[in-house]
């Protein structure tokens, strides 16, 4: 065998190792019994996060707020835009199959059949972190953070995404939208 050979097997069982365990991970927080008490909040959370609760803010912003309320939800949308471009690129790289369908899955409703990453964390962990770093009190911090964290949380517990999925798209969405939050720091906005 040669070394890449010997690489590509090593790798392979790293993944298999890590995808039995995200498995495991999206299996026990999707069948927790104090999650399962609540399943409307989850299933909200998945319907809020298709961008309504984000097009809801910059409506209002644009609708009552300042010249700097504006920018700001120019800024969300370029990131947005960004992050979406991004989510359907890496879907499509990794082709990463969703999990098997649960009672709680919504399959009917899926525009995709792949899973990392989840869009609804990539987006929804994005401009919570251009909400709270625009608007930096801690009461509206943690509004965003939770609410974010609560659509993302909503994909594992309604076993649409696996855990690694919601994670690696809290990351993107963060590390994009700090991104672009920069470059329009740059040009002068």
């Amino acid at each position: 065998m040669t070394a890449w050979g010997w690489l590509m097997d090593r790798m392979d069982a790293v993944a298999d190792v890590m995808h039995g365990w995200d498995e495991r991970a999206m299996l026990s927080i999707s069948e927790a019994r104090f999650l399962r008490r609540v399943p409307r909040v989850f299933v909200a959370a998945t319907y809020l996060g298709d961008g309504y609760i984000w097009l809801g803010l910059a409506l209002g912003l644009l609708a009552f707020g300042n010249q700097r309320d504006r920018w700001n939800v120019l800024i969300g949308l370029c990131a947005t835009v960004a992050n979406l471009i991004l989510v359907r690129l890496l879907k499509t790289l990794f082709s990463r199959e969703r999990p098997e369908e649960g009672a709680g899955a919504m399959r009917g409703r899926l525009i995709d059949t792949y899973s990392f990453p989840s869009g609804h964390a990539t987006t929804s962990f994005g401009l919570a972190w251009l909400v709270a770093t625009a608007y930096p009190t801690p009461y509206i911090q943690a509004i965003v953070y939770v609410g974010a964290g609560l659509i993302a949380l909503s994909r594992i517990v309604l076993r649409e995404h696996y855990l690694f999925d919601v994670l690696g798209g809290a990351l993107l969405g963060t590390l994009v939208a700090a991104s672009v939050q920069h470059l329009f720091r740059l040009a002068g906005f």
